[in-house]
Formats: C-alpha cells, structure tokens, sequence
C-alpha cells in the first residue's frame, strides 16, 4: 500500500514538473504569435500553484523576507483598487479583473519555488517566441506591405515586448557555454528585428536604460563571446538609421517633425501630437483632484470642459487612455495612484538589484535570470512613457508572470549555490 501511494506522488510530481515546465516554454514561445495564451498559460499557472502549495511553503517561508516588498506592492495595488471600486458607485466590478489576476499570480512563483523547474525552459521560450514572432511580423511588413504591422495585437505592444523578449535573451547569453550562446543571441537579433519591423519608437527608451544596465553590469559578461554580442546587437541597431527597408531613419524624422509642428502651432494632430497634447490635459486634470479615485465618466466630462473651454484640441476625446502609465494613473488615482504604482515598478527592480549586488561571484545561474528581471522591469517602465503598457490583459499578464518566473529562478539559483 505504501509502495503504490509513493508511486502515485511520484506520478503525479512527474505530471506537474512536465506541466510546468511546458507552461515555461509557451509563455512567451506564443505570446507574440496568438491572442489568448498568456491568459491561458496564467490560467494554468494558477491550478498548478494551488497545488503544488503545501510543497512551495517552505521555500516561501525560507525567502519571506526577500520578496516580502513585491508581495506587498502587488497587494496594495489591489487594495488601491478595491478601494476605488468601494468608494465610487460608478466603477464597475471588472475593475478588480486586472488586480486580481496581477495578485494571483504569485501562484507562479509558488510553482517555481514547489518543483524547481529548469531554466533552459524559459531561455528556449523566449528564444522561440523571438523567432516565431520575428518572422510573423517581418511577412506582415515585408511580405504583406503592411506599414505598421502588429501581429495578431497592435504594432505598438508587439514592438514593446519582442524587444522586451530580445534584451531578456541577451542576458540568458551568461548561461550558456561555447557555441551554445548563439541561440540566446539569435533570440536578441531577432527581437530587435521584430521591434523594428513594428515601426514602434518607445522601445527606443528601453534600448537607452538598458544600455546603462549593460554599462554597469557589463562585468558580469565574462566571456569575450558575450561581448561581442552585446557589441553587435548595438551595431545592428544603429545600422538600421541607414538602411531604408527598415524605416527606422523616417520614423526618427517623424518624430522630430510631430515635436517641432506640435510647439509651433502648425500642425498637432499626429502621433506625437496627440500625446503631447493628452499629457498636457492629463496635468490639467490631475490638479483638479490630486488626492482622489476619479471615475471614466468624470475624467471624460473634465476632458469635454477643457476642449469647450479651448484649452485643450477635441482629438484628446477619442483616446482611450493618456499615453502614459504615470499620468493615466495620476488623473484616475491621484498622487496616491501614482505612489502605488511606483511602488509596484520599483519593489521588484530593487528584489532584483539586491541580487546583482550581493552576489557579485555568482554563477550565470543566479546573474542570468537577475539581470533578465531588470531588463524586464525597466524596459516595461521605459514603454510606459510613452504608451500605457498596461492598459492590455495580454501585455500586463505577460509582464508579472514572466516577473515571478525570474524572481523564482533567481530564488532557486540561490538555495542551490548555499547547498551543501
């Protein structure tokens, strides 16, 4: 009787570890590439988390201390909101949809820490879902003529997290050997290639932040192989300013224009217009209510005044959000918003920092999946300027689910170096 209950654990910790690890590879292997899986894969995750609880405890309470900030970040956001939906009538239950699914999704932390799954999972994931996504939206630009293609999203989230895919790439090159590293580095190309073939300028930004990144920690790339590729992707990318198939040199030409047309009065309804112009009635309207939750239909009828009033151009009517995570959550939130969603960016970049700094000896298995979290959080905070990164279930679940995958990654890597 014992013999066939330790064989039945041993099933199922078997079905549980091959589901795992499946989930691993295909969050981000089909995030670029289908509609509904990182959803799914979320789904997934929570079932598996639920079940693998009582195995994940020890671990949890081992590392409580570590990513006690994170936790709590998250679930304060989600009392933020909870709040907003107690205070207001006019806010509706789905509301909470976002939160929560954000809050829950520790559950994938949970599963990590529970089965200790292998990293290479993911490395191949992203490496996968680089390609894939790369050659889908090169057929759409190239091959279909489609000025700025999106994939099965839009161009402007598709270009974000290819690119976001591509950096975390560059740093699973720490983890390989010999002529292996080429795998994470055709996964970095090809998310630069999938960014650029989107025409999305606010990954521009991220490219900045994580340079400085590789600036500072470009120690932990030991090996000349590693270098040099960070080398070449850098190359490449100024490379594509020259070349014209890209258009990458008309959309910095645009850019310039909309900025310079916007200031002088000429010309304000383009892409960088309109934003410039949502920003300016986003302060507008936060100063009118700095310290409270305010509702869709009041911000909606505060826009309508300052448009009646000539303030503001009546094109800001027709944005769904402000272009901009800090300011769409400081005009719904207020400054208190804005704190909390601060907190939520900054909580895990620091989980990450304090890695990278105590362990300066580490292996690739701690610095790989560390420096991966910070490129991941600082390349989403850097979309944000421009665009609000998290306005989508998809892109918002891809982001905190990859989050604790890595900070779970990084957590294992550590009980295995202080092993004995």
């Amino acid at each position: 009787m014992n013999n066939t209950f330790t064989k039945k654990n041993i099933l199922q910790d078997n079905a549980l570890s091959y589901l795992i690890h499946s989930l691993i590879f295909l969050l981000p292997a089909l995030a670029l590439i289908t509609r509904n899986s990182v959803s799914t894969v979320g789904f997934l995750f929570l079932l598996a988390g639920m079940l693998c609880w009582r195995a994940a405890k020890p671990g949890l309470l081992r590392h409580l201390t570590e990513v006690r900030t994170v936790l709590t970040a998250f679930g304060i956001s989600f009392a933020f909101a909870l709040a907003g939906l107690l205070l207001h009538p006019d806010i509706q239950l789905r509301a909470l949809e976002k939160p929560s699914r954000i809050f829950f999704s520790v559950t994938v932390l949970l599963a990590v820490l529970a089965l200790r799954p292998s990293r290479k999972a993911l490395w191949a994931g992203l490496i996968a879902g680089t390609v894939g996504g790369a050659v889908f939206i090169c057929y759409q630009r190239w091959g279909l003529g489609i000025d700025r293609p999106g994939g099965l999203i839009n161009s402007i989230t598709f270009g974000d997290i290819a690119l976001c895919m591509g950096m975390m790439c560059l740093a699973a090159v720490l983890d390989f050997k010999g002529k292996q590293v080429l795998w994470p580095a055709l996964g970095a190309l090809a998310g630069l290639l999938g960014s650029v073939a989107s025409g999305t300028r606010g990954g521009w930004v991220a490219i900045l932040f994580a340079a400085v990144l590789f600036i500072k920690y470009g120690h932990f790339l030991r090996s000349r192989v590693s270098k040099v590729l960070a080398l070449l992707v850098v190359v490449l990318l100024v490379s594509t300013y020259f070349i014209d198939g890209t258009g990458t040199r008309g959309r910095v030409r645009q850019g310039v224009y909309d900025v310079t047309a916007y200031f002088d009065g000429t010309v304000r309804l383009t892409n960088v217009g309109v934003r410039l112009e949502l920003w300016k009635g986003g302060l507008a309207l936060a100063a009118r209510h700095p310290w409270r939750i305010s509702t869709h239909k009041e911000i909606r009828a505060e826009l309508e005044q300052e448009v009646a009033a000539g303030r503001l151009q009546p094109f800001v009517l027709e944005a769904e959000h402000f272009h901009n995570d800090m300011m769409h959550v400081l005009v719904y939130g207020g400054i208190p918003g804005l704190l909390v969603y601060l907190f939520t960016m900054l909580a895990p970049f620091l989980f990450f920092l304090r890695i990278l700094k105590t362990h300066e000896s580490a292996s690739p298995a701690v610095i790989a999946p560390a420096l991966a979290g910070m490129l991941l959080v600082t390349g989403y905070f850097s979309f944000g300027l421009t665009e609000v990164i998290f306005w989508s279930i998809l892109s918002t679940m891809f982001y905190v689910q990859m989050l604790f995958l890595l900070m779970g990654f990084c957590l294992n890597a550590q009980d295995e170096r202080i092993a004995p």
